[in-house]
């Protein structure tokens, strides 16, 4: 009888944390059917087919424009901002590079989540083919400058040219910011340029409420984000296994144990505290501010996971969620933007404040206020190139096709003036401004009854 096989340790472990990546990956990218509920509850039933679409279109055309020129945008970005080298060949290899795969899939999921925040922001009124120019361009250009900057080794990491000076590198682990407010911030650009929505502010500038069509497929999308959003955050640990100095194999359960506590810390105080802001700021508790207070709880903490303790992210995470309803109304009321899923107050402001403040709660106290100095530098920074690049991309698209469909389109319904569709067949018309809710049509779609409701 042979001996048995002896296995390299570090061929377990890579193996392991290789499979591990794969899992958590594919968890990321359910929080795309989450996102198409959660914007989808949140407009007219007329316009639910054109953010199904939308949806779909951020990630089937960013994974390819992700493939064939962003990935390599963030590693060119991240040499030219550092004291690294650009190697432009180099930055593409992994297209032929059948080991740098499962690497890049990791970080497409990612990409596609700051792409597609941005559609309920400018929900209802966009021109289709404008925002396809854009989730093209976000996925190839603004998302990518952003990833290089941090995440592939430019200005803001340490070994950038502003972390060099300051000593520290950006800490932003999951992408509250590289993600999140990158999103959250193209989509308040986008809604601010297009334009609000018919009927959403009167003749005195007032808001006025344009309700969404579910609020049942907007909770359940929070939730199905929730639930990805492991994948996110823990995934983003993808050491599942090490080899230890003495060659044996070591569980990383301590660093998993932690980001999988903050996250979920950080997502109970959210919801907890947008609860009570909402109850104290309406006088009863609104589900859909807790549900964005939830989410807004869980951008808070993703940059900090694995950097603060426990209660830092449980009041990370409350913070996220307080700000959310006077982040919306500053946006809504003073800013007089119509962001319809209030993507800027759930993924900018909250991704803002929770990553500038992690050196505040670090594992080891106080980070120091070169960190403090870095993160709020950080986040001024990725806002700006955001803005600015955001602004030109949606300019291009006016000038291109026109930002915004016509005035005859938005009140029919975006499903059929851009896609000749009707997602709920069996109703016509809609709630809100210009239109009637719940009118059933007979099979030869013909109006049933009498006047309308």
């Amino acid at each position: 009888m042979g001996l048995p096989m002896q296995v390299d340790p570090s061929t377990i472990a890579s193996g392991v944390n290789y499979v591990w990546i794969l899992v958590v990956t594919f968890l990321i990218f359910f929080m795309q059917p989450g996102f198409a509920l959660l914007e989808a509850g949140q407009v007219r039933a007329k316009n639910v087919g054109n953010v199904l679409m939308k949806n779909m279109t951020d990630w089937a055309l960013g994974v390819l424009v992700y493939f064939i020129v962003g990935a390599g945008v963030a590693t060119i970005i991240g040499g030219l901002t550092s004291t690294g080298s650009v190697d432009l060949a180099g930055a593409f290899s992994y297209i032929g590079n059948d080991g740098a795969w499962i690497d890049w899939l990791f970080g497409a999921v990612f990409a596609m989540t700051a792409a597609t925040i941005v559609s309920g922001a400018v929900a209802e009124r966009m021109n289709f083919k404008a925002y396809v120019l854009f989730a093209a361009l976000i996925t190839g250009l603004i998302y990518p400058v952003v990833q290089g900057l941090t995440w592939s080794g430019g200005l803001l990491a340490g070994s950038g040219f502003l972390g060099q000076a300051l000593g520290v590198g950006y800490l932003d682990f999951a992408g509250a910011t590289v993600v999140h407010m990158v999103g959250g911030v193209a989509g308040l650009v986008g809604a601010k340029m297009v334009g609000p929505r018919k009927g959403r502010f009167d003749e005195n500038g007032n808001s006025q409420p344009i309700p969404g069509h579910s609020m049942l497929l907007a909770v359940l999308g929070t939730l199905i984000l929730a639930f990805g959003w492991y994948g996110f955050n823990v995934g983003t640990q993808a050491t599942v296994l090490a080899v230890a100095e003495d060659g044996s194999l070591q569980f990383m359960g301590a660093a998993l144990g932690r980001v999988a506590l903050v996250t979920t810390l950080g997502m109970g105080a959210g919801a907890v505290a947008a609860m009570l802001v909402s109850t104290s700021w309406q006088g009863k508790p609104d589900p859909l501010w807790m549900a964005n207070g939830l989410l807004a709880g869980l951008v808070a903490v993703t940059g900090a996971v694995p950097h603060v303790t426990w209660w830092g992210g449980l009041i990370l995470g409350a913070l996220g969620g307080a700000i959310v309803l006077p982040a919306y109304r500053f946006t809504v009321d003073t800013l007089k933007i119509d962001d319809v899923c209030g993507v800027f107050a759930v993924h900018g402001a909250a991704g803002a404040l929770g990553t500038a403040l992690i050196p505040v709660f670090g594992v080891g106290g106080f980070m120091g206020i070169n960190q403090l100095v870095m993160q709020v530098l950080g986040v001024v920074i990725i806002a700006a190139w955001t803005i600015l690049a955001s602004g030109v991309v949606f300019a291009i698209g006016d000038a291109l096709y026109g930002l915004r469909v016509s005035d005859e389109e938005e009140v029919e319904g975006l499903d059929q003036g851009e896609h000749g569709v009707t997602t709920y067949p069996e109703f016509v018309g809609d709630a809100g401004p210009d239109s009637t809710f719940g009118q059933p049509v007979r099979a030869d779609g013909g109006d049933v009854g009498g006047d309308d409701e």
